[in-house]
């Protein structure tokens, strides 16, 4: 017998109880049920297996079930006197002039059953058309990258990131990347914080930059019933930021319509500027590039009022908008990321921090910090070219 979804899942951690790999304890708190119920359900399955999850109900037809002699006649009539009426047309004649009892919704699944289809559908296509702005400046933020020869068919092909706000148009910030990265929107991040402040909702694609993708679930995500964020989903969140996934490239328009003017003018302007690198493709934008295009082509917004809030006194977005890594401190006071090894000094009172949870993060400029209960206890200079920065496994 096939499980739903929930019942599933159930069985996964019942499956994860038998092999010793939770305690009961642990399975109860996943499962939201009381220990005994777990007790239950564990000797259920031991019993009689896995199919003894499902719902008794299963399987049995329903007590307010038609008739098969009147789920009969209403095929024939359909098939019959009444053939070529549509769902709710037919239904209609059914009460009135058969005297026979029956919704719609029964009428349509039985009609399906039996492979007859509407002549038509009551509804006609939705009409769709281009989605309006957003009425204030912050509201929403589009973020996406761009492949292209930006410095000339001479130059390797590179990655331009840019962050437009949905309201105005404007162009909050970009940089060029040697490809689409998680490094390259953490840095847009820190950039708009630092400038206008933190917008409410920012629109991506389903990029794995931006979403997890992959099928890989820790002993923990599972218990949970949801995945660790990305990087850039997870810097999302810290800056309280509600983050909405596009289902194509149409979606978020607005920003795909960007690229086709910057692979117009951007290209041209950097040509006639003579910049054949990224770091200084960088600075023309920030300095010279931008703050003309915004000035010939960002519009007002229907509210003047930003809706960009400031950030709170407190935070560091140095941190917020960096690579992070859960980690648990080794019995010498290290912690590994990858091939990268960090000695701790020891604490207060020469207090050791061995078998501590850590959280390790590498900035933007290629240093780390580890922090233990939210306090910082190293701080570890590797001056680092900003280009070469990437996300590494978490495990």
């Amino acid at each position: 017998m096939n499980l739903d979804p929930e019942e599933a899942r159930r069985l996964h951690v019942l499956t994860l109880l038998e092999s010793r790999r939770i305690t009961p304890a642990q399975a109860a708190e996943a499962l939201g049920l009381s220990p005994r119920q777990v007790r239950r359900l564990r000797k259920t399955l031991r019993t009689a297996g896995p199919a003894a999850l499902a719902h008794q109900s299963r399987g049995r037809p329903a007590h307010n079930r038609l008739p098969e002699a009147l789920r009969t006649e209403i095929v024939a009539l359909a098939r019959g006197r009444y053939a070529g009426l549509n769902d709710h047309h037919l239904t209609e004649k059914l009460t009135t002039a058969e005297g026979l009892t029956a919704s719609r919704a029964t009428v349509r699944r039985l009609l399906r059953a039996a492979a007859l289809l509407s002549p038509r559908r009551r509804r006609p296509p939705r009409h769709r058309s281009r989605r309006l702005r957003r009425a204030q400046a912050g509201l929403l933020l589009q973020l996406d990258g761009s492949p292209y020869a930006w410095f000339g068919p001479a130059q390797p092909v590179c990655s331009l990131l840019a962050a437009i706000d949905d309201a105005t148009g404007a162009v909050l910030a970009a940089c060029f990347r040697v490809a689409e990265d998680a490094a390259g929107y953490l840095w847009l991040l820190r950039a708009i914080g630092r400038t206008v402040g933190l917008p409410a909702a920012a629109y991506t694609d389903g990029h794995g930059i931006f979403v997890r993708n992959d099928p890989h679930w820790t002993l923990a995500e599972e218990l949970r019933g949801y995945q660790e964020p990305t990087q850039v989903g997870r810097a999302l969140q810290a800056l309280g930021i509600h983050q909405i996934v596009a289902e194509s490239p149409q979606a978020k328009g607005r920003i795909e319509r960007l690229w086709n003017t910057f692979q117009d003018r951007l290209v041209a302007e950097l040509r006639l500027a003579g910049i054949t690198t990224m770091a200084a493709g960088d600075t023309f934008l920030a300095l010279t590039f931008l703050p003309a295009f915004n000035a010939q082509f960002a519009v007002p917004p229907a509210i003047a009022a930003s809706a960009y809030r400031s950030v709170p006194r407190g935070w560091d977005l140095e941190r917020i908008c960096a690579f992070h890594y859960a980690r648990r401190v080794a019995a010498d006071n290290t912690v590994r990321v990858e091939e990268v090894v960090l000695q701790l000094q020891s604490g207060p009172g020469r207090c050791s921090y061995a078998r501590a949870a850590a959280d390790v993060v590498q900035c933007f400029d290629g240093s780390w910090r580890v922090y233990v209960a939210d306090r910082l206890v190293a701080t570890i200079p590797a001056p680092l070219d900003p280009g070469q920065l990437r996300a590494r496994k978490q495990r």
